[in-house]
């Protein structure tokens, strides 16, 4: 499979909807997919006939059930650092677009692809996806994701989910305010397209200007938040605790389904 195949990008008229398509590990992200959002998301920046980009996951299953486990076993402390570091340059890709950019969460939206959904300016979802930060019990610290929660709710929430790593449907996520829109199944793609083309619609140097102020007041924080994740995920690492809980997860996928239907 080569790297672009696993990130799909169809255009309606001016508006560019970006499809995380690892459908069968649920669109989780490795190598491959995080190199083609990255590229992807970038060439659009540069595209002056999109005005706005709609992201949302492949198949029914999932937005995007996170990191994929089997990438993160092969990970540890010589390797974290520069894994983590090409990460972030992927969130740093939707950090960037000066374009209006909405999250279409067709499904589970967990870890990683809870964190690139709170990066984008708008969340949709449907009452009974699943999303949050289960860090933790993966035996990862949470830190990036519990920084960019604490720029969505307060403080003794944020502290809740990340600690306990629980997830909460889209009914409680659209209550709490991480998700702006919340629709039947059916309709998160529809109405995720309606808001893109709502702000493409907008003053493009006004929007610009807005987005770019919300990104400068916060990048210092996002930095540090990256550069603290190595940090803690490095003695995390080192204590052998994420290992374990991957190892465990793939065994018990793999005797469930000697198949290995999650690889490419």
């Amino acid at each position: 499979m080569t790297p672009q195949s696993t990130v799909l990008a169809e255009y309606l008229d001016d508006i560019a909807v970006i499809r995380l398509h690892r459908p069968a590990a649920m669109n989780a992200v490795n190598a491959s997919l995080r190199t083609a959002l990255t590229d992807t998301l970038y060439a659009l920046e540069a595209n002056e006939t999109i005005r706005a980009i709609v992201l949302t996951g492949s198949g029914e299953r999932a937005f995007c059930a996170g990191q994929d486990l089997e990438e993160a076993g092969t990970i540890n402390t010589g390797n974290l650092a520069d894994w983590l570091n090409r990460q972030h340059a992927m969130y740093q890709a939707i950090r960037d677009m000066s374009k209006p950019i909405v999250a279409a969460l067709n499904a589970t939206a967990v870890g990683a692809g809870f964190q690139m959904a709170l990066m984008c300016d708008l969340r949709v979802a449907h009452p009974a996806l699943r999303m949050g930060q289960p860090e933790v019990r993966a035996g990862l610290a949470s830190i990036v994701g519990s920084y960019l929660m604490s720029l969505q709710i307060g403080h003794s929430l944020n502290q809740e989910l990340s600690l306990t790593g629980e997830l909460i449907t889209g009914e409680r996520a659209h209550a709490l305010g991480l998700v702006n829109d919340l629709v039947a199944a059916d309709q998160v793609l529809p109405r995720a397209l309606e808001r893109a083309a709502a702000l493409a619609a907008l003053p493009r140097t006004a929007f610009r200007l807005t987005k770019q102020r919300f990104r400068e007041s916060t990048q210092a924080g996002f930095d540090q938040a990256c550069n603290a994740g190595i940090r803690y995920q490095l003695e995390c690492y080192a204590s052998g605790e994420p290992q374990q809980v991957m190892q465990t997860f793939i065994s018990r996928r793999t005797s469930s389904n000697p198949a290995h239907p999650h690889k490419d």
